[in-house]
């Protein structure tokens, strides 16, 4: 069977969290320590058409969301992303099909910048987001704390070259 990335629902919650907990195990995917108890905790103000999963013979093999910087008007086209592979579907081009999918539709919603926050140690993820237009911005030196150790991220950008642009 193939692989498809549709939009994520209830029912893909236990397969989410499983793969969200597995992220937080490494160390180097987040600054959270537990994951929320329900989907709709998870999901928050994430933008439905923008939170998809991969998917493969009924399991989960990825997923990714997006959801707004800010309330702002001025702000609406910005929108920081979340991704995450199940570590037995590393390596399969899982991360890029997501990020694709996910700029597609981040476009036909209107977003016309995408920003990732990445631990400077998640070289995976920062060559992912490099191979997609993402540029690094900058370096948010102990921006904050996991687990009582002061973390850097750099903060990577895609400016959107349909939307935007005027």
């Amino acid at each position: 069977m193939s692989i498809i990335i549709r939009k994520a629902t209830n029912q893909d919650w236990n397969q989410v969290k499983l793969i969200y907990e597995a992220g937080m195990a490494t160390k180097n995917a987040t600054f959270e320590t537990h994951a929320p108890e329900t989907f709709g905790q998870w999901l928050g103000n994430a933008v439905l058409p923008c939170t998809l999963v991969a998917e493969e013979d009924s399991a989960i093999l990825g997923w990714c969301k997006l959801t707004p910087v800010s309330t702002r008007q001025v702000y609406a086209g910005v929108g920081e992303l979340s991704i995450y592979v199940h570590y037995g579907a590393k390596g399969k081009g899982i991360g890029n099909m997501l990020l694709n999918k996910l700029i597609k539709n981040s476009e036909a919603e209107g977003f016309w910048t995408l920003e990732a926050k990445i631990f400077t140690e998640n070289e995976a993820s920062i060559q992912l987001h490099k191979k997609n237009g993402f540029k690094i911005v900058g370096i948010r030196e102990k921006i904050a704390k996991r687990e009582g150790v002061w973390r850097d991220t750099l903060l990577l950008e895609r400016r959107s070259s349909a939307i935007g642009i005027d």
